[in-house]
């Protein structure tokens, strides 16, 4: 049955993908804050479907942590589940994402409308410029920048290596960090089509202040505090 209501939520996010992506299209003309809360509703929606279709649903740990100023967002990656769910959870933001899922017919063309810091791997030096100078002028914006610094989604219970893109950009801006941690990959497993019900935590923990700190000491800081969170909220051993 699970199986099935998996199915069912899966076909509900495509076909609910273009019917966005259509509408979402004669945005480009208004300014980034309309364009961002007609896009976002995509991701509010599906949250809401997963509640009613696969009985999933979330609980936040934290929200008193999240500054009062656009901030950098490091979070874990397990899922495609976070990609929604801190959209509903932090003000307006933008993604520091690879350049070639602007290409995805339909969802790819709403990202681009949200005004993404999108990079080309390959291209280490110009992306981490890419990152440092646009992340700059986006979170002076007033634009929360969120990034994967794991770069791709690591399955439960593994860690990836922490890159320093966020951490850099916390040194050269000195906005503050927000580590978030998160355990929805025991629910919704990357390269799976199946959901398993329940609730997912995800943990906003305190914002760490960059002053006085290189990148380095940062990106450590991060990666201690997120990957000691995940070992309170992981189920797999519980």
């Amino acid at each position: 049955m699970q199986s099935f209501k998996s199915f069912v939520y899966f076909i509900n996010m495509v076909v609910s993908a273009v019917l966005f992506s259509i509408p979402a299209l004669f945005t480009f003309p208004l300014p980034f804050e309309k364009r961002y809360a007609f896009i976002s509703q995509w991701a509010r929606y599906n949250i809401w479907a997963l509640g009613k279709i696969c009985d999933l649903s979330y609980e936040v740990k934290g929200r008193e942590n999240i500054p009062s100023q656009a901030s950098i967002v490091l979070c874990k990656h397990q899922s495609t589940w976070e990609t929604f769910a801190l959209q509903l959870i932090f003000p307006q933001q933008i993604w520091v994402l690879k350049k070639a899922l602007l290409k995805v017919p339909f969802f790819g063309w709403g990202l681009a409308l949200l005004d993404p810091i999108a990079i080309d791997r390959s291209a280490r030096k110009k992306a981490m410029e890419q990152i440092l100078e646009q992340g700059k002028q986006r979170l002076e914006s007033n634009r929360w920048v969120v990034i994967f610094p794991e770069g791709t989604r690591i399955s439960p219970g593994k860690r990836g290596k922490y890159k320093l893109g966020g951490a850099r950009l916390a040194e050269f801006t000195g906005r503050q960090v927000v580590p978030v941690a998160h355990n929805a990959g025991e629910f919704w497993p990357k390269h799976s089509m199946t959901k398993k019900p329940g609730v997912i935590t995800i943990s906003i923990l305190p914002p760490i202040d960059p002053k006085g700190k290189t990148a380095q000491e940062i990106g450590t800081l991060v990666e201690t505090t997120i990957e000691n969170e995940m070992q309170q909220i992981t189920t797999l051993t519980k």
